[in-house]
């Protein structure tokens, strides 16, 4: 299993910007793909944003297209999503996930196998 480590939560301003890291702590090369989920307090984890470790697909939530970016550095073993024009309903726990196995479709949190714990983001209005 992949061990991960979320990091660059923070409080940001409404149209603010964000760089969330996630770092794998051994070679992904069983990973399939990787995510980005989020939680807000009261509500379900909901899907955010992924990438096949080829580069080549990515897939974003309707909520976050447009302002959102995710990208692997494979070099690094590390994932981002950068986040543009932060509004205050981006506020959440925002969790890295791995897929070890290969699917059409990535936004489903029951694909993943290996879960980050999470880094907070708040915007502040």
């Amino acid at each position: 299993q992949v061990q991960l480590v979320e990091s660059g939560g923070a409080l940001v301003q409404a149209k603010g910007s964000l760089r969330l890291s996630c770092a794998a702590s051994v070679r992904t090369v069983s990973a399939y793909a990787m995510g980005w989920f989020r939680q807000a307090p009261g509500k379900e984890r909901e899907f955010v944003a992924a990438i096949k470790w080829s580069g080549v697909s990515t897939a974003y939530a309707d909520s976050v297209k447009g302002r959102f970016t995710i990208s692997r550095e494979s070099a690094k073993n590390t994932v981002y999503l950068e986040m543009n024009s932060l509004k205050p309903e981006d506020t959440a726990v925002y969790y890295c996930a791995a897929a070890s196995r290969n699917y059409r479709d990535y936004s489903a949190d029951w694909k993943y196998d290996s879960w980050g714990q999470g880094t907070q983001v708040t915007v502040s209005s």
